[in-house]
């Protein structure tokens, strides 16, 4: 294919940095060539050059840089062009949603002002034309009440809004090639799967050629009409999607592909797999209608009003010994704030709490304090809860010295080193800072500080949302691994219905604060009732492209706010009081089989 056929055509791209450490070859002599109107999938792991690829092709590679090669746009060279030139096409003809939109809008720019903003930059339009325009692409990409949206500020909108924004911004000029770098990464699974639509209902609707950026396979099977596996700085293997996930030829492609977890598959082939739970197993954890409001202030003066932020709102529910609990739902659900309820880091508002036959609601803090080297947790990232001016053999030693602090200085550093080699480091590291390590390998660090002092439970708070498919498939063996050795409990928290799968031997879903369905894991994945559980089971990608493309994926609204009663009784309009300071009915959980409950809802529409 000609270069004036093509939208975008790459041809021996190579980038190198100049570090102290040395020369970094991030991008090794890459061809790429997008047509129009096609879709090409990038995938690979962090580190493995996609995003600097498309930042050198399009001028914004850091001071540090050099890129040499070709990059034509329609035929014509726009490497090494000059700002000026080059802006005339970035921008307006070729576009980029970045991974993080918080950090890419404008934090004291309205909203509307940057998307009008990005449109005037190029096209010779008025302000009053500017902001139809951009109200209209705000509706476009399913933002409600777009007048207002129009009005606030980045910080006033949700993670799946801001996303949405980018993609307005990025496409408000209609342009030929939108590049998506990791558009959906830190986003829910209905967030994610409303955005992965409106990108589709773009290229359909504009003929906008696509360069998504990704290292979910998942995301890629379901829009992608071409697939470049990247590694190391270049492609190994490149195809039709079809191809590429049903025939993959090279070994890294397998395994990502293997490394996978799959919402249709209960077990992944070739890994750790969970222990069925023992009978009668007896109960470590007791928890009873726990309630966590936060007073939030609506209202200034002299007496100002405040209103209660309902995170949890009367959950329940045991855990046994050797047991693993999986916790899901949305941002906001009130997964974190539970677990932390449950682990006495923030103050319950009611309900009981009871360990192993205590209640530690009931505890001085000293004796909380002993009861702690029972129950761990293990947090969502791991560098932000290791200290940098610690060592890994410091941080992991610290809850022993902490604890149990009779241990002499030799029995606590064979005791981490013993625990450094269980959970896949070398116990030579024991001197190393957090910043040495991958988020993998701290990742490691943060699960060998947890398991070091044995404990009954382990809370996973998004322990793996972070980390490269093939690192969450380690870190999911070792946890399995762990747990089959120490016969601990587990609470695993997660948006991410495939690795709660494979992890877990019941389910809770939360909606707001309440839980709306809990069941084992093959009840509530093979039938499940509540219309919630049913969209964030449809939401999920499937890396499989017939099936992701087959699938019908009901869209949930953005999630209301919780300081207003009516939200909860979302799935239950019925009972609801349209007052948002009313107290509103509480929905009664049933048990529709043995052990399978599901919160009352209001019967599904007729299709």
């Amino acid at each position: 294919m000609s270069d004036t056929q093509s939208v975008l055509a790459i041809q021996d791209l190579d980038v190198r940095f100049s570090t102290p450490d040395g020369e970094v070859h991030a991008v090794k002599n890459v061809n790429l060539d997008i047509k129009p109107g096609e879709c090409v999938g990038v995938v690979g792991e962090s580190g493995s050059g996609k995003s600097q690829l498309f930042l050198a092709a399009t001028g914004l590679l850091a001071g540090n840089g050099r890129v040499t090669g070709s990059v034509r746009y329609r035929g014509q060279e726009i490497l090494g062009l000059p700002s000026r030139q080059l802006n005339r096409i970035r921008g307006s003809k070729i576009t980029m949603i970045f991974q993080d939109p918080l950090t890419c809008l404008t934090p004291h720019m309205r909203v509307g002002d940057q998307i009008m903003e990005a449109l005037r930059a190029h096209k010779p339009v008025g302000h009053a034309e500017a902001e139809k325009r951009a109200l209209a692409m705000l509706e476009l990409v399913r933002i409600a009440d777009a007048k207002r949206r129009m009005r606030q500020y980045p910080h006033e909108l949700s993670g799946g809004m801001r996303q949405r924004v980018m993609i307005a911004m990025a496409t408000i000029c209609e342009p030929d090639l939108l590049i998506a770098d990791e558009p959906t990464t830190a986003l829910d699974v209905t967030v994610q799967a409303q955005i992965l639509e409106i990108m589709r209902d773009l290229q359909a609707e504009m003929k906008t050629s696509i360069a998504l950026i990704s290292h979910d396979m998942g995301v890629i099977a379901g829009i992608c009409d071409r697939v470049m596996v990247m590694r190391h700085g270049e492609f190994v293997e490149t195809g039709a999607v079809e191809n590429i996930f049903y025939h993959p030829r090279h070994e890294y492609t397998q395994m990502l592909l293997n490394a996978m977890p799959r919402i249709d598959r209960p077990q992944r082939e070739g890994h750790t797999k969970l222990l069925p739970l023992a009978a009668q197993s007896p109960t470590l954890l007791d928890v009873e209608d726990v309630k966590v409001y936060f007073p939030v202030q609506v209202s200034s003066g002299l007496f100002p009003k405040t209103k209660p932020l309902r995170a949890v709102d009367g959950v329940s529910f045991t855990l046994a010994q050797g047991e693993t609990l999986g916790i899901v739902g949305e941002s906001g659900c009130g997964k974190s704030t539970l677990a932390r309820a449950v682990l006495k880091l923030v103050p319950k508002t009611a309900g009981t709490v009871v360990w192993c036959g205590r209640d530690i609601g009931a505890q001085a803090e000293h004796e909380v304090r002993a009861l702690r080297r029972e129950f761990q947790v293990v947090f969502q990232d791991p560098l932000a809860s290791l200290d940098p001016r610690m060592t890994i053999g410091e941080s992991i030693a610290e809850p022993l010295r902490s604890l149990e602090p009779l241990l002499s200085r030799n029995d606590v550093t064979a005791r981490v080193r013993e625990i450094m080699d269980k959970v896949g480091l070398d116990p030579a590291w024991v001197n190393r800072y957090p910043h040495e390590f991958s988020g993998g390998q701290n990742q490691r660090v943060g699960i060998a500080r947890a398991m070091i002092l044995k404990p009954k439970m382990i809370v996973c708070d998004e322990a793996v949302s972070a980390l490269d498919v093939s690192i969450q498939a380690q870190i999911i063996d070792l946890i399995l691994g762990l747990q089959r050795e120490f016969g601990m409990s587990l609470i695993f928290i997660s948006h991410d219905l495939s690795v709660v799968r494979q992890v877990s031997h019941r389910v809770m879903v939360l909606y707001l604060g309440r839980i709306v369905e809990m069941a084992d894991r093959e009840s509530i994945y093979s039938d499940p009732q509540h219309p919630y559980t049913r969209a964030l089971i449809a939401a999920v990608p499937v890396p499989d492209p017939k099936i992701e493309r087959a699938k019908k994926k009901p869209l949930l609204p953005e999630l209301p706010s919780p300081m207003d009663t009516r939200a909860a009784l979302s799935f239950l309009k019925s009972k609801r009081i349209d007052d948002p300071d009313a107290v509103q009915y509480v929905p009664k959980l049933i048990e529709v089989s043995p052990g399978h409950f599901v919160a009352e809802h209001d019967p599904a529409p007729a299709p």
